[in-house]
């Protein structure tokens, strides 16, 4: 199942909390997209970019935005340019474009206190793209990998700690889709491929949801295998941590037809 689509509250205050360069200035009837490269000063075209967005006119936004960059490259404004960009292609749903206007800032300004929301904008961008447990992971693996390079780079920040729960939503996708390859192999009776799937949410992922499942599909692999012992234990660590789940009553079940204790 896909992930819904949000707008995380840090990203919408950041955008928020950026002030305008000077007052408001009007525009004609023309479209951003005719007035792009037009040269103008910082406080008008930066304004104008504001407009866009708040009109939720996400593409014209981003590239106004990048018309500030492009035209006033020493500003101050630039370097909030850059950011407010990678914001706009994000409500766009212009992920990649997003990914790549963040981590140019990042690659500019490693050092700037708005680093941690640059790194949070590009691990959003990648969760808001996972995709259900029958597609390729790839993308979820990039979600998890830049939420986790968030935790470790910036671990105090209000972006951290929203990253922390969104990696436990991640790895309980991640642990769905070994577990769904793990059940094809079961039933194409490729016990050994299966045991490897469902070791694997056990040992990586065992804080999930599908952990319980895990070791009693474990339990019918190993007894599909022969390796009794093998099976016995997973039904044994199921009991000790999941004993009131319908997982250990069916591992129990199995191992008292199967592997009874001589």
């Amino acid at each position: 199942m896909r992930f819904p689509s949000f707008r995380p509250a840090l990203l919408i205050a950041l955008a928020l909390a950026v002030p305008l360069a000077g007052c408001a200035t009007g525009r004609g009837k023309k479209g951003a997209e005719s007035n792009r490269y037009i040269a103008r000063d910082v406080d008008t075209l930066y304004n104008l970019a504001k407009e866009e967005l708040d009109s939720h006119n996400y593409k014209f936004a981003a590239g106004l935005f990048d018309e500030v960059e492009r035209q006033h490259p020493y500003s101050i404004w630039a370097r909030r340019a850059q950011l407010m960009s990678a914001f706009s292609h994000y409500l766009a749903h212009d992920y990649p474009e997003s990914i790549e206007a963040a981590q140019r800032f990042m690659s500019i300004h490693p050092g700037n206190k708005d680093a941690p929301y640059a790194l949070y904008l590009i691990a959003i961008d990648y969760y808001e793209q996972i995709a259900d447990v029958y597609r390729d992971q790839k993308i979820t693996q990039e979600a998890l990998d830049a939420m986790g390079e968030l935790i470790r780079r910036y671990p105090d920040s209000a972006y951290a700690a929203d990253a922390r729960l969104k990696v436990d939503l991640i790895e309980d996708h991640l642990a769905g889709k070994e577990m769904e390859i793990g059940r094809f192999y079961q039933r194409r009776h490729d016990w050994t491929a299966s045991v490897i799937r469902f070791r694997k949410v056990v040992d990586t992922y065992e804080t999930t949801s599908h952990t319980p499942e895990a070791l009693m599909r474990l339990t019918e692999s190993y007894l599909e295998l022969g390796v009794l012992d093998e099976a016995r234990k997973s039904a044994a660590v199921l009991g000790a941590n999941y004993p009131g789940t319908e997982w250990y009553a069916r591992a129990y079940a199995l191992i008292r037809k199967n592997a009874p204790a001589s």
